[in-house]
């Protein structure tokens, strides 16, 4: 092509070229977008009840409700077992928990590792914390029963 015949003409070549930038940078975004939405966090609450035993072996069993900022909720199932010097019953109802951000609500099912003292008869309140791995979860609630020493476990969330 005469390009001083036509100035806004373009050589094929440059026109391939340029096509071919495009769908790189075009590329780059859509993996940038999709490498942002895979780190999004979001933020989970659980509500529950739980009762349990105690005689030098620690035994819970509830259920729960969780639900996340980003529209993902689950029914789960609730168990902490373990050991140490304690003797009691106990029972907690409309407990909360509140856990530390996560990319995913399937990332908070599992074993927790648990450790705690009480010391309480009737009614009572309670709070702790248990891990796992990066995933922390604070819990609070009212009960009522008679519970007396340090025990140590695990606590465990699982799907119903």
């Amino acid at each position: 092509m005469n390009r001083q015949r036509y100035p806004f003409s373009v050589a094929k070549e440059d026109e391939d070229m340029r096509y071919q930038i495009i769908r790189i940078v075009s590329l780059v975004i859509l993996l940038v977008a999709a490498a942002s939405a895979a780190e999004a966090k979001t933020n989970c609450e659980m509500k529950f009840d739980m009762k349990g035993w105690s005689i030098f072996y620690k035994v819970s069993s509830g259920s729960g409700w969780i639900t996340c900022d980003n529209g993902q909720t689950a029914n789960v199932k609730l168990q902490a077992k373990g050991g140490g010097l304690v003797a009691g019953r106990s029972e907690i109802r409309d407990g909360t928990g509140k856990f530390n951000e996560v990319s995913d609500i399937d990332d908070l099912y599992g074993t927790y590792v648990a450790g705690s003292a009480t010391a309480g008869a009737g009614n009572s309140a309670s709070a702790g914390v248990v891990t796992k791995g990066e995933v922390s979860l604070a819990l609070a609630g009212k009960g009522k029963g008679i519970e007396l020493g340090v025990s140590f476990g695990k606590f465990v969330i699982s799907r119903r």
